[in-house]
């Protein structure tokens, strides 16, 4: 039977990083564009991890497909590890990044470089059909800028200064980011899963 893995997420923008995060694997991974019967996902987990295991347990019980999801934080030192697992509604409900990024900004007026310490984290979650849960981590610490630089990227990508680049985020190409996000970091383990079960391949069948 064909491997399969479906992504489920609705962002673009991340759903295009996680395809070239996967490239060159011998899986067919498909997308929520093909599953429009597939409802959105309530993130209301209270941490990243607990939000990507039910974004992945739902998406592939309503697909019959291995699920792959992730979510990310982000945690500001000065702000005590806020905004957290909230980073993507922070502003608010149906706001835009640069609403977050802004509000981010704001609460950290005044506050000096040293003490603009932050880290992304990413959790990664697969679920198999046979409700087999592999789980990933991922981290990149940085600073946050006090003024956005770069049109790269999403999210606070413009806002997230990587010392060993010395750029933002948003500064870096699509391929620089996959070498080091946080994200891809979390994805290297999931390859790993991915090419691990290559040589039992029942373990990511789908149930159709």
């Amino acid at each position: 039977m064909t491997r399969e893995l479906v992504l489920a997420t609705r962002n673009r923008h991340k759903r295009d990083e996680l395809m070239a995060l996967l490239t060159g694997l011998d899986v067919r991974v498909r997308t929520l564009d093909e599953f429009p019967q597939v409802h959105d996902v309530i993130e209301d987990g209270a941490t990243c991890e607990e939000n990507a295991i039910k974004k992945a347990r739902e998406v592939s019980a309503a697909t019959g497909v291995t699920a792959v999801a992730d979510d990310t934080g982000l945690e500001v030192d000065a702000l005590g590890g806020k905004p957290g697992v909230f980073a993507a509604r922070y502003a608010g409900e149906d706001v835009t990044y640069e609403d977050n990024w802004r509000k981010l900004l704001n609460e950290l007026s005044g506050v000096p470089r040293s003490q603009r310490t932050a880290r992304f984290i990413t959790v990664a979650a697969i679920v198999t059909p046979a409700h087999d849960i592999y789980v990933a981590h991922g981290t990149l610490a940085g600073y946050i800028t006090e003024t956005p630089q770069g049109t790269e990227g999403f999210g606070y990508d413009p806002v997230f200064y990587v010392p060993q680049f010395g750029k933002t985020l948003a500064e870096l190409s699509g391929l620089e980011k996959n070498r080091i996000s946080h994200r891809a970091q979390a994805f290297v383990h999931v390859r790993g899963w991915l090419e691990e079960t290559a040589r039992s391949p029942a373990g990511m069948q789908s149930d159709r």
